[in-house]
Parts: C-alpha cells; structure tokens; sequence
C-alpha cells in the first residue's frame, strides 16, 4: 500500500497551529492521520470500482473524480445509460467536513452518502444486494473484509464503511492561504490579501467560514434577489415539504474551488468571476466592481490545497461467479 500518512509533526504543523490567528473566520485544514491504514487501502478499491455499477462502468471517482478537484467538471453528472443527472456533483475533498452529505443534506455522513449512489436508478443503478454478491463472488475481496472487519459475510454496512473511512482520507492541506494563517508572510501577495478582505467586509464569511470555508450551514439561495434557473431541484424543501425551505441548499465548501467548476447547484456558471458577481449580488445585495471581483477571485485560488496523491489500486479480478455488467440495457 502506498498511501501518505499526513501527521500534524510534519512540516512544523503542531507548533505552526499555535500560531494561527484566532479571529479569522475561516481555519486552516489538517492533514489526514490514517489509523486504519488496512481500511483505507479496502475503501480506495471501493472507491474506484465500476462493479459496484450495473454498467460496470461508473464508480464513484466518476462523478468525483480526484484528478479534477474531487468533482466531474459538468453542469450535472452522468449516471446509468447516458441518463442526465438532477443536480451539479459536490466535490468529496473535504467532505468529511461537511455538516451533512448532498445539497440538500439528506444523508447524515460519508457512509450514508456512500449507500446512495449505488442503488440510485440514476446514477450506479445497482441494488444493495446485487453489489454485495459481486464483491462476495471475487475471493481477494471476501478476504480483504474479513481481514479489516473480521466478517464471514460481506454486507452493504461494510462496503460504505470503508467507502467512507477512505473519503475522510481525502483532505487538501497546505494551501497558500493555509501557510498565510500559519504565519508564512510570503505566502500570499498583495491583490490576494485584498480580495481576502473584500471577502470578509463584503459578508461572505457569514456563509463561508471554517475549515472548509462553508458546508457547515444550509441556506436559501437567493436571499435578496431570487435566483432564476431551469433545475427542478427544491433543496431542502425536496425532504421537508415545506415552503420556507425551498431552495435553501448546503453551502458549498470554497476549498478548491478554481477546480471544481461549473458552480451552484445547477451548475450554471462556469467562473468564479460570474459566481462571485451572482453572489455578490443575490446573496448580500451588493454590487461589485471588476476589480474587486477579481481580488476576490484571485483570493479564492489560494485555497487550492495539496490534491490527494497515492498509486492507483490494482482492483482484483472478477471470475466465472461474477455477475456479467450490463452497460447496455
């Protein structure tokens, strides 16, 4: 397994953490720590199988996928035959920060989320059950889990566990702006430092705060204008039934956010210039100059952090028992 475990000693972190202003809004991220090294390893497998589809062809580095940001770089995803998915895919770097799981939070952590995909008509169009016997068919996994959960019997509860012990893995440390709070001068310029408070004069940070710089609240988008768009997607309102929380949404994490483009739920906006314009605007009633919209944006690339890094994993073979895909039907 090759797989870089991040301790807080490294690179002077623990000492550097003493440093950290405590009035800025948002904090820096930690670097993963591994305790479960085995775990992890399973859950990467996981992570990258397409035989947890129907298709055998998507897997969750389809619509998240960690050479674009943790993201698929579409206004909605691709699910099962070529089908149109209903809502802009989240990024899953630093989801583990999140408060809930999906736009509109419906799952309450990773492992929850991780159930969902697979059994969505729209996206894997697999069963619980159906995946399960796939991976029992194949010897080298029915192993691995007995190894990691001592388990007879792989289930559906073992399969998202590991899922999400290997997504929690997935954090983006050491960003420019990181190193900023941690003390390091140089680490951003001036025009950076400007947008950074453009952002925190103009009320982003109400919004955008903590670790992740968001994804710890749910708000209505569209607070002082309304947002106009063709997606059916009613946020929490889909779960609740009630008005008042329609088009009230997770607000995204900004962590990476040069990379995970198009933005909002809908995906309709392609730059961050359109996006800080719209929020700008629809969200605190204010009306920004270009020049401060490009502040802003160029303080937003620097919470580009380091991207996970690891060998891919070589997923064991399926066999005479494995169920065929059916990447046709």
């Amino acid at each position: 397994m090759k797989i870089r475990v991040l301790l807080l000693c490294m690179a002077g972190i623990a000492p550097a953490m003493a440093m950290t202003p405590n009035n800025e809004p948002i904090q820096p991220i930690l670097p993963a720590q591994i305790t479960d090294p085995a775990k992890v390893e399973l859950g990467k497998q996981l992570f990258f199988d397409p035989r947890l589809s129907r298709s055998g062809f998507i897997s969750c580095n389809s619509c998240h996928n960690l050479s674009m940001g943790g993201s698929d770089n579409l206004q909605t995803s691709i699910g099962h035959n070529w089908q149109q998915g209903p809502i802009n895919s989240p990024t899953v770097l630093n989801s583990s920060l999140n408060v809930a799981q999906f736009w509109d939070g419906r799952a309450a952590d990773l492992k929850e989320q991780a159930a969902g995909p697979i059994a969505n008509p729209g996206e894997m169009a697999f069963t619980h059950t159906l995946a399960v016997d796939t991976l029992r068919s194949i010897p080298q996994y029915s192993d691995a889990f007995a190894r990691v959960y001592g388990v007879e019997q792989i289930t559906i509860d073992e399969v998202t566990d590991a899922i999400a012990e290997f997504e929690e893995t997935l954090v983006t440390p050491f960003s420019r702006f990181d190193r900023w709070l941690l003390g390091d001068t140089q680490a951003m310029i001036e025009d950076e430092l400007r947008g950074y408070q453009l952002f925190k004069d103009t009320g982003c940070v109400a919004c955008h705060n903590g670790p992740a710089a968001g994804g710890n609240s749910f708000q209505k988008m569209g607070l002082v204008s309304a947002y106009e768009t063709a997606n059916p997607a009613e946020g929490v309102a889909g779960l609740t039934g009630q008005d008042a929380d329609r088009f009230k949404f997770k607000v995204p994490t900004l962590r990476n956010v040069e990379l995970t483009y198009p933005y909002f739920h809908d995906g309709a906006y392609w730059t961050l210039e359109e996006a800080v314009d719209v929020m700008a605007r629809l969200q605190l009633g204010r009306q920004l100059g270009d020049e401060d919209i490009a502040s802003i944006t160029a303080f937003l690339k620097t919470l580009t952090g380091q991207q996970p890094s690891f060998a891919l994993p070589i997923l064991p073979p399926s066999n005479n028992a494995t169920p065929r895909p059916k990447p046709f039907e």
